[in-house]
């Protein structure tokens, strides 16, 4: 008997976030959730939403960037029975720095959260999905294609996961697994920015940032896209972002 299907999410953190919003699409997609990431309360929130719905939904600590927990994911979803076929890579977070001002130790903090992170993950998922098949998405960033001001560290770390991405496509697309990349271009109306920034969503105006739950949208769509007609990167921006 096969083992059945699941959706694995890591850098899940609250309900108003990519990753919370993702979590919930693919429960209500039918797939039983796992969702990982550093912050247990934030994850029991996502965890608690998926249920109440009438899903299915296991929050599992982990710091993406240790080979040992992103095992641990993994191990635990096969523990249950379960196979994953969509696993999500929204590991990192966004922070600018004058280019004089970074650190060696702040560009290693955003390497590894991006290209090592998505290395391990990447590594674990391929793994677990073969030789059944499967999808894995990444989560990046206009940065993963321009270094701009203020974001030389951010841009480095999200290009480096994107050609991760691209090489994984490249050596995996032939065995049935359908890796995607996707360039999130503005802000992102969720939970990070409303607290740090307060009244920042509402003064852009209304549909002028990305709404967590279309974007999930995306993604879930990406998941059930016909082998024969498979994308690999796409942008999502609001229609008011300058570009």
């Amino acid at each position: 008997m096969s083992a059945a299907p699941a959706a694995v999410i890591f850098g899940v953190g609250p309900v108003e976030g990519v990753g919370g919003a993702v979590a919930l699409r693919a429960a209500t997609g039918g797939l039983p959730v796992y969702v990982a990431g550093r912050h247990e309360d934030k994850m029991a929130g996502v965890a608690a939403a998926i249920e109440g719905s009438g899903g299915s939904a296991r929050a599992i600590p982990c710091d993406a960037t240790v080979k040992a927990d992103v095992d641990a994911v993994f191990a635990a979803v096969a523990a249950d029975g379960r196979q994953p076929r969509l696993v999500v890579f929204n590991v990192g977070g966004n922070w600018p720095m004058n280019f004089l001002d970074i650190t060696p130790e702040f560009l290693e903090g955003m390497w590894r959260q991006g290209p090592l992170a998505g290395l391990l993950v990447g590594q674990a998922a391929v793994r677990a999905l073969l030789p059944a098949g499967g999808t894995i998405i990444f989560t990046g960033a206009s940065a993963s294609l321009r270094g701009k001001p203020m974001f030389a560290a951010f841009a480095s770390a999200k290009a480096g996961l994107r050609a991760i991405a691209q090489s994984m496509a490249r050596e995996f697309g032939p065995q049935g697994i359908h890796v995607a990349h996707v360039v999130i271009d503005g802000v992102v109306a969720g939970e990070r920015v409303r607290s740090l920034l307060p009244g920042f969503i509402e003064g852009k105006g209304e549909d002028a940032a990305l709404a967590p739950p279309d974007i999930a949208e995306t993604y879930w769509q990406l998941h059930l896209q016909p082998r024969c007609a498979w994308t690999h990167e796409l942008e999502l921006r609001p229609f008011a972002e300058v570009w």
